[in-house]
């Protein structure tokens, strides 16, 4: 009796090149599903990549406000100093080829008595707060085009003359 070597194959009459053409629509389903899986995935990177660069750069901005508004308190109280009270100072913050904000700064000042050139100012009993000035800092970009939303920074604060 002669043993017979095909119990294992699937099909012992097609042979090796049947098998593979039978798996063949199989492998480029695959290929497909695996492109568009690759290609969902980079979409939504540059989609994530592009939206942190302009978060960046408002971030960015806004800090570069927030140091601009604590320059125009001192040089808001330079100018008292040299040239007494003033209810508002404007300046326009950058080099001169580039104005990149506008800064307004509104004050009110406060006194125990009244004082001769002044017009804003509030009245006081407590000689320890003699002597100061309230100041509104709004800090705006003056070009908008730079970043994706207007960039705006508003401070309160009180400074001892």
């Amino acid at each position: 009796m002669q043993r017979k070597n095909y119990i294992l194959k699937s099909n012992p009459h097609k042979g090796r090149a049947g098998f593979l053409k039978k798996h063949s629509g199989f492998a480029m389903i695959m290929a497909v599903i695996v492109i568009l899986v690759i290609s969902t995935i980079m979409a939504l990177s540059l989609a994530l990549t592009t939206e942190t660069s302009k978060r960046t750069t408002d971030l960015y901005l806004y800090e570069q406000a927030v140091l601009y508004s604590k320059s125009a308190a001192e040089l808001a109280l330079l100018d008292i100093a040299q040239n007494g009270c003033q209810n508002s100072f404007n300046t326009l913050i950058g080099t001169t080829s580039e104005i990149q904000y506008d800064a307004n700064v509104t004050m009110q000042y406060v006194y125990t008595g009244t004082v001769g050139t002044c017009t804003d100012y509030f009245n006081i009993v407590t000689p320890e707060q003699n002597g100061s000035v309230l100041m509104d800092i709004t800090i705006t970009l003056h070009d908008q085009t730079i970043a994706s939303e207007p960039i705006r920074y508003f401070r309160r604060t009180i400074q001892k003359l």
